[in-house]
């Protein structure tokens, strides 16, 4: 699994579904196994292979990458009444890891509820992971754990349309873990921060942030394991603001690795 994941970021996709079909000899049908093998044919465009390995991933679901992998799956499939459904199961539970898990959730909850047209129960979802991940923000030291909260944290005011927090938030968590100081999580931040730009309509930063991770080897921010790829861009509605920009679609037409 290691190798397969060092696979993956470098969108070596064929030899890491290798690698994963060997995992799958040793523990059939391990779903988190799985899930991570369905990540990869969502980066290749592959959204009905991708489905086959999710259908027992649900909120019991123990391993968060495989839960934010079918979340990804249902966004990607503009299936945003399931994704909120099932968040919102996630969320109902009791017991968490940690104590960053459930604002994060919400956070993501709150984008799903905007994409879906639920301005208002957006915000109001917004607002409670922003209330957690402040006092979060205030009480941790720099690092990978604070960098993705302040990630998260820009997610929710940008929900919450609060602009300017938003974009301070996101390039306050590049500046903490930049990817000359971690070169497998660095450019994940960066890749929150296009998609905060995006939001705000600063599309030519965005589509400059995108061009280059896609020449990028990382551990991404949105997508669960795989880095950002052409059929990414192609299906997730987040980057709908940028499609009509030829330079976006550019990337969009650009060969998806196989």
């Amino acid at each position: 699994m290691d190798a397969a994941f060092t696979y993956v970021t470098l969108r070596q996709f064929p030899a890491a579904l290798k690698l994963k079909d060997r995992v799958l000899d040793i523990m059939p049908n391990d779903l988190d196994v799985m899930a991570s093998k369905a990540n990869i044919h969502q980066a290749q465009g592959n959204l009905e292979d991708a489905a086959k390995f999710l259908s027992e991933i649900d909120e019991q679901t123990a391993n968060e990458d495989s839960f934010e992998i079918k979340i990804n799956q249902l966004r990607l499939e503009r299936n945003y009444g399931k994704a909120v459904r099932l968040l919102q199961a996630r969320l109902a539970q009791v017991g968490y890891d940690s104590q960053f898990e459930k604002p994060s959730f919400q956070a993501w909850l709150a984008l799903t509820q905007r994409l879906a047209g639920d301005t208002d129960g957006a915000k109001l979802t917004a607002e409670r992971a922003r209330n957690t991940l402040e006092q979060l923000y205030r009480d941790q030291p720099d690092n990978l754990q604070s960098a993705i909260r302040t990630a998260n944290l820009s997610l929710a005011y940008a929900v919450m349309e609060q602009k300017d927090a938003a974009l301070k938030a996101a390039e306050r968590a590049v500046m903490v873990l930049p990817r000359a100081k971690d070169a497998v999580d660095g450019p994940s931040l960066e890749e929150n921060l296009a998609l905060i730009q995006t939001i705000f309509g600063e599309n030519s930063r965005a589509i400059s942030t995108l061009t280059q991770l896609l020449q990028t080897p990382y551990k991404t921010f949105v997508y669960g394991l795989t880095p950002i790829t052409p059929a990414l861009l192609r299906l997730d509605p987040i980057w709908d603001p940028l499609r009509s920009d030829p330079r976006f679609q550019k990337l969009v037409a650009s060969p998806t690795p196989k």
